[in-house]
């Protein structure tokens, strides 16, 4: 699909991985990864940690080599609301990427959008200067609290807002003007571009089309593949419906979130709340998954099963 589509940068995350993994093209990857894990030696639980680090990094080598910009490796979920753990872990997967022979300024570490990884990302970017894209972005505070930050990159999520409010609201069609996931977005470029925040706006988790045309003028978009196929069919011309000049007339006020006001204002939005924390388990499932995969490849023919 990279080959097909030849997208600027891309992205990975658990669940991707898990299911690229399963993938008979991709077994010289897990293999590798494996491979690593056991050579590190350590007890069970480090050697499949190490060998999943590996992995993320193998497959971000390989999409590396088909694109010619960024590529997003995501911290282990489970860290979410482990800061230091999380700083920990990113430096360990730019130290892979390094030993591979690639460098962190092609990298882009993804981080839960909790304070406590925002606060990570913070760090990462100002004393390591290893670049971060904040990820399970649903709430305006989140946004505030990265752009205060001074993280590269956010992804606003679009599509599973628009899910919550289906499920739990009685409109289930919105036109893409009124779907609440491209308002959002819409609202946190405003605010970026208003007041001079060098943070990336990369919408995120696209539902349809109709999502993407609306945020035509973000900074950059993540598409799946099945949707750029839809677009490419497509032969129309696309007016920006976002720029730097609107955002700049818009009607919003600077705000300043302290961790107490983030933790309140974010608390105020329970679509971002439920998101948010269902974002985390899923991927912490997947991770979970992933690393049941990896030990069965590790262990089970030494247990003589």
């Amino acid at each position: 699909a990279i080959d097909e589509y030849k997208p600027l940068d891309a992205t990975t995350n658990p669940s991707l991985i898990l299911a690229a993994a399963q993938m008979p093209a991709y077994q010289e990857l897990v293999d590798d990864a494996v491979a690593y894990g056991k050579k590190l030696g350590g007890s069970e639980e480090e050697q499949i940690k190490n060998a999943c680090d590996k992995l993320f990094v193998l497959f971000g080598a390989e999409i590396l080599k088909r694109i010619p910009g960024r590529v997003s490796t995501e911290v282990d979920a489970r860290l979410s609301f482990d800061k230091e753990g999380m700083i920990q872990r990113a430096r360990r997967l730019i130290d892979l990427y390094k030993e591979a022979g690639i460098g962190k300024d092609r990298i882009l570490i993804k981080l839960s959008s909790t304070w406590e990884g925002i606060q990570a990302g913070k760090v990462l970017e100002a004393e390591y200067g290893i670049h971060c894209n904040m990820t399970l972005l649903f709430s305006f505070a989140q946004a505030v609290a990265c752009a205060e930050a001074g993280v590269t990159l956010i992804s606003p999520f679009v599509g599973r807002i628009l899910d919550w409010y289906v499920a739990n609201g009685d409109k289930k069609t919105y036109e893409p003007s009124e779907d609440p996931g491209v308002k959002s977005v819409t609202k946190i470029y405003n605010y970026y571009k208003k007041f001079g925040y060098k943070t990336i706006v990369m919408g995120a988790s696209f539902r349809n089309t109709g999502e993407i045309k609306a945020l035509t003028g973000c900074d950059y978009l993540t598409i799946s593949p099945k949707l750029l196929a839809e677009l490419s069919k497509e032969y129309v011309k696309l007016t920006p419906t976002l720029s730097v000049k609107e955002a700049q007339a818009c009607e919003l006020e600077k705000i300043h979130l302290d961790e107490k006001a983030f933790r309140w204002h974010h608390n105020e939005d329970q679509m971002a709340v439920e998101k948010l924390s269902d974002g985390i388990r899923k991927f912490a499932a997947d991770a979970i998954k992933l690393e049941r995969m990896l030990k069965e490849r590790m262990f089970s023919a030494e247990n003589g099963k």
